[in-house]
């Protein structure tokens, strides 16, 4: 079936107003800083707050971001899908509200956790008291303990949820709708 050339511009601007308001609506959900090792990024979720003011507080924000401790660092592709599913499975959550208070790491999370310990204290782990010769699966079965079950503490202070640091001061990103647009919602 052949298109005439008024049902190919019609087309055109349908295709393009739908692909210039999926990047507007990226843009307003501020994805493009997923793709960074920020962790200005993961305040994006007002529920992680709690969790980002802790670790800015803590002595790892010297040294490491989020992505540092919670994303694997294998190879390039593992990181990203690792990173990807992980990401859709924060925005099921929010968008179907089922986010618990208090958030834990999941299996999957708890090993990668585990290895980026292990990596980044690699010489005080393999060295001084050869804990890093154990994984989180090991540690499951009772053949060692997770590195948390000493430093529960780091570098998040324990349990947190937003009723448990209500005036958790963090620097929550400047909102990307334009001025002209917030003022026609006045």
């Amino acid at each position: 079936m052949m298109l005439s050339k008024r049902q190919k511009m019609i087309t055109a601007l349908i295709a393009g107003v739908v692909a210039g308001g999926g990047l507007y609506f990226l843009y307003l959900l501020r994805a493009h800083t997923y793709l960074t090792d920020e962790p200005s990024a993961c305040v994006n979720c007002h529920i992680m707050s709690p969790y980002y003011a802790t670790w800015m507080h803590s002595s790892h924000s010297r040294n490491a971001t989020c992505n540092d401790c919670h994303v694997p660092h294998e190879n390039f592709l593992k990181k990203w899908t690792f990173k990807g599913m992980d990401g859709v499975k924060h925005v099921a959550a929010f968008l179907t509200s089922s986010e618990p208070q208090v958030i834990q790491a999941h299996p999957a999370s708890s090993q990668v956790i585990m290895n980026n310990c292990i990596r980044c204290h690699e010489q005080l782990n393999t060295e001084l008291v050869k804990t890093g010769r154990i994984d989180y699966m090991m540690s499951e079965v009772g053949k060692g303990k997770a590195c948390w079950d000493c430093h529960r503490d780091v570098p998040h202070g324990g349990k947190n949820s937003l009723s448990s640091t209500p005036a958790a001061i963090v620097p929550l990103p400047d909102s990307p709708v334009p001025e002209w647009l917030r003022k026609m919602k006045e």
